[in-house]
């Protein structure tokens, strides 16, 4: 597993190149892009121009979050805001918005070197049923499209919602025969969910290409720093130790933590650390 981190950590403030040096001191090989127009405007060419240098003159890997909020949530965003952007929405103008949205973000592929995007099927506690499933499958259709030309991956994330279980998951893409389609295991939904995440695991394993770490108390989802909750991660890494060595892990923490840049780097590290001990103990 290949160490990575999100800019999600940092998603009160405008994302610049500072930011991402803080990111790539940690020893980061791959850092995820969270879009949100307010963070990483990616509307705007000469910001896009600016991060795609950074990447470039850093040799870091990159790979994209979908938009969650709206161009109108993002311009009044806050820390009350709630992500209400939905690709399989039941309102069809809402499903339109936010596949816009997605493929605005995509577009900064064309110059930064994104490998992957993470999508959401839907928002939190959306129900299991035919009208998600047929929209998951439209969703999915159009944006690999759109990304295949870009040379970006489409990556399905296991959610707090009925639509994105592992076997509904796997379902949807077993009927839309989405064989190149692969998965974003979030170990900390896994971990709030009712069958855990050995089970998730288990069943995604050959479709995980990413992975989103973080821990919680199994109440909520806290996105904490890994050891600040309850998941075992010794045992986790003898589950990512059957994973391609080139898969990343992906340290996607609260931004609502308010840790400054020198912390960030601090305790990313030490994450990194703590994987690469795990994985060594593993192996000896």
């Amino acid at each position: 597993m290949q160490p990575g981190i999100s800019t999600h950590i940092f998603l009160s403030q405008r994302l610049h190149p500072g930011l991402l040096d803080a990111l790539h001191r940690s020893g980061a090989g791959t850092i995820e892009l969270f879009a949100a127009r307010h963070h990483f405007d990616y509307t705007d060419r000469t910001v896009v121009r600016e991060i795609a240098n950074w990447f470039r003159d850093n040799g870091t890997a990159a790979t994209l979050h979908q938009p969650i909020f709206s161009p109108e949530q993002s311009e009044r965003w806050s820390r009350h805001v709630s992500a209400t952007l939905s690709l399989i929405s039941p309102d069809k103008s809402q499903r339109i918005e936010a596949m816009d949205e997605v493929k605005r973000a995509l577009e900064s592929a064309e110059m930064i070197p994104i490998s992957a995007i993470t999508l959401h099927l839907g928002l939190k506690d959306d129900p299991w049923d035919t009208r998600a499933i047929e929209n998951s499958l439209t969703a999915i259709e159009h944006i690999k499209a759109f990304a295949h030309p870009l040379g970006v991956k489409v990556l399905i994330e296991n959610l707090q919602n009925d639509v994105t279980t592992p076997e509904h998951i796997l379902e949807i893409l077993h009927i839309g025969h989405f064989d190149n389609v692969g998965v974003t295991l979030d170990v900390g939904h896994a971990h709030l969910s009712d069958t855990g995440l050995d089970h998730a695991f288990e069943l995604l394993k050959p479709r995980i290409r990413e992975l989103h770490l973080h821990d919680n108390n199994r109440m909520r989802d806290e996105h904490l720093w890994p050891g600040s909750g309850g998941i075992d991660w010794a045992s986790l890494a003898k589950l990512t130790a059957s994973l391609p060595s080139e898969v990343p892990g992906i340290l996607e923490i609260a931004y609502d933590l308010n840790e400054t840049a020198e912390a960030v780097t601090a305790k990313a590290t030490a994450a990194f650390d703590q994987q690469l001990r795990l994985t060594e103990q593993l192996e000896a």
